[in-house]
């Protein structure tokens, strides 16, 4: 086993065995409006939506970390029928890997193998050549393509980039090259609205904001490095709540999506409330299907969805373009930092139209 692939088994393993945090992802702060009228049948809530052209079920990305190392893909291989079954989107995890060994690929194959007509999402480094971002996205004919920013994770892993000057100039060039539609995605640190303003003055019409308060990958790194470097890196970055309010005040016309930390049905739709097409899930999916085959993970998405759906009635609304019509109050350290920042937030207060 090559270094890559060691890493690949210890990112899985200690983002399974770590907690969340330090940061908290700020949802807390945020309250949804109770309204005590019904206006609906909860079998009648649609939470149906079209990505990237195809129909999903649930505006719910599965964001594997998986994959790129022999014996990972009976992982991805549950991830991939569950969503399948599921009629959900995936994204497998960062392809280099497979790039560099063809001995790994088939853990990555795997996934449009098991799912043929679903909604599949490559990912790599945005730092990555365009032949490569290439090859990833042949490897899984996959429909877009997450380019992830992990900047304060690769300054944390000894083995890791330290040249960035190239990136912004990468994204603009693979943007113009690659045939599928790029999402521009973080992994733990959040998208201030600084980068999304550039972002979005590159062209780039998808975003993930991915911020912090879940899987903290610099504490993975400091494990794996037994505790050696950076240890303000710890505590770095954007809470994800904080971070997607920030995004869509400037994001205009981009597609948002939310991640980060988000594992309760009411984070999912906060989330959806503030302005975000669809939410990423990661590690409580992994957790799931660790130790499980997919039906378990099939019956806890459907709970989830269904858990959700319950949600939406008892704030007014029985479909998805309707919530963000629907009030939420931004509370205590959020409203502190958004207030900090100028951006309004008084808005979020009341019925909009």
């Amino acid at each position: 086993m090559d270094l890559r692939e060691k890493r690949k088994w210890d990112h899985l393993k200690y983002s399974l065995e770590l907690s969340s945090g330090p940061l908290s992802t700020g949802f807390s702060d945020l309250y949804l409006v109770h309204q005590a009228l019904g206006t609906a049948d909860l079998d009648s809530v649609d939470t149906g939506l079209v990505l990237f052209g195809k129909k999903i079920r649930f505006p719910l990305i599965i964001n594997a970390m998986t994959g790129g190392a022999r014996g990972l893909e009976v992982f991805n291989k549950r991830l991939a029928i569950a969503a399948r079954e599921c009629g959900i989107p995936l994204a497998v995890g960062s392809q280099t890997a497979a790039i560099k060994n063809p001995d790994t690929r088939k853990s990555f194959e795997i996934v449009r193998k098991m799912n043929p007509q679903g909604l599949v999402f490559a990912n790599l480094s945005a730092l990555i050549p365009y032949q490569q971002a290439r090859e990833a996205v042949e490897m899984i004919e996959a429909d877009a393509l997450q380019l992830h920013l992990n900047l304060p994770q690769e300054l944390a892993m000894p083995e890791g980039d330290r040249d960035f000057s190239k990136l912004e100039e990468n994204i603009y060039e693979l943007k113009e090259k690659i045939q599928v539609p790029l999402i521009i995605k973080e992994v733990g640190f959040g998208l201030s609205r600084e980068t999304v303003l550039k972002l979005r003055k590159m062209g780039i019409n998808y975003v993930d904001v991915g911020g912090a308060g879940g899987t903290n990958f610099v504490a993975i790194e400091r494990v794996r490095s037994q505790g050696l470097g950076n240890e303000d890196l710890l505590t770095w970055g954007i809470p994800t709540a904080v971070s997607l309010i920030e995004t869509l005040s400037t994001a205009g016309e981009m597609i948002v999506f939310a991640s980060g930390g988000i594992n309760k049905p009411s984070d999912i739709l906060k989330s959806l409330v503030l302005g975000a097409k669809a939410v990423g899930m990661a590690a409580p999916l992994l957790e799931v299907i660790y130790e499980n085959e997919e039906k378990v993970l099939i019956d806890y998405l459907e709970d989830l969805f269904k858990q959700v759906k319950e949600l939406m009635l008892l704030i007014g609304t029985s479909e998805l373009k309707q919530l963000k019509k629907c009030p939420i109050i931004i509370t205590g350290f959020v409203r502190e930092w958004l207030e900090a920042r100028g951006i309004n937030i008084q808005s979020y207060a009341y019925t909009r139209e």
